[in-house]
């Protein structure tokens, strides 16, 4: 794919990132040659403002291993070994590694992120499509996820996490801020997020939840301990503690918001350890089975 000095000034590039294409390639120039010159000169921010422009690409790049400061590829990108990268990785269609991912700044992927191993990122990690990980998850600023998210350890993220599918974590889910998943949300160890959390499905912890606001689901809620929260705990339907249920000072615990009162004792059940005092719609059953 070429670009021409007309289709770039097209898009109002900065001053600067123009001088620089007229001094590089004069009238024209292939668009990954561009995007790799674009990062090699340190300019890694007019790489990714290029990408943003032409968008991606069906070009797919196979590699044995990759350890590089920064990389920006339009297209898709198989790494049959591991990837350690600096300061930017950025894919714009599909990344597929064989064994772990590690980036020490921000990891962006336009489409699907899939790793037989672990992911770390120091930065921000953004996935348009779906992402997954068959060991654990780790990242140290904010993590958005277009589709499904699955990972078979534990997930921590060190900023808030949004997921437009269902996640699923084989371990335990540590968020410093809040969560929003559009779907259900899963882990087989506890939940907890500094923020609130809102699920637009059913929430399961095999351990506790902790959230420091509100906790919300469209569906049910249940955990295998306790269900803490610093702000109102809603459910749609039923509520499920092994432990106790805590909502915060002054706040409510409410079941069964979405089902009608008539079907309350099937489909808005509330159980723990011992009656919630703040417990305000729902049908208490007592101690949860098992």
């Amino acid at each position: 794919m070429q670009l021409t000095k007309s289709l770039i000034k097209a898009k109002r590039p900065c001053n600067q990132g123009f001088r620089w294409f007229i001094r590089h390639y004069a009238e024209h120039g292939h668009y990954q040659e561009m995007l790799d010159a674009l990062v090699a000169d340190g300019r890694s921010n007019d790489a990714c403002w290029l990408l943003d422009q032409f968008g991606p690409t069906d070009e797919i790049r196979v590699v044995d291993a990759l350890d590089a400061d920064a990389l920006v590829f339009a297209g898709s990108l198989k790494v049959l070994g591991d990837i350690e990268a600096g300061s930017l990785l950025r894919v714009g269609r599909h990344l597929r590694v064989s064994r772990g991912l590690r980036v020490d700044g921000d990891l962006i992927v336009g489409e699907d992120l899939r790793s037989d191993g672990g992911i770390r990122c120091t930065g921000k990690l953004a996935v348009g499509g779906e992402l997954r990980a068959d060991w654990s998850i780790d990242v140290g600023g904010p993590l958005h996820c277009g589709g499904r998210l699955r990972a078979g350890g534990e997930l921590r993220c060190g900023e808030r996490l949004e997921a437009a599918g269902h996640v699923s974590v084989g371990l335990d889910l540590e968020v410093t801020a809040g969560i929003a998943c559009a779907r259900g949300l899963q882990a087989g160890g506890r939940i907890a997020a500094g923020g609130g959390l809102r699920a637009g499905q059913g929430i399961l912890a095999g351990g506790a939840i902790a959230v420091g606001q509100h906790l919300e689901a469209g569906w049910g809620i249940r955990a295998g301990e306790e269900i803490v929260a610093g702000g109102s705990i809603r459910a749609g339907e039923s509520l499920s503690a092994g432990g106790t249920i805590r909502a915060g000072d002054g706040y409510g615990i409410f079941a069964g918001l979405d089902v009608a009162l008539a079907d309350w004792a099937q489909s808005a059940r509330v159980s723990a350890a011992v009656h919630p005092p703040d417990l305000i719609s729902g049908h208490w059953t007592g101690r949860a089975a098992g």
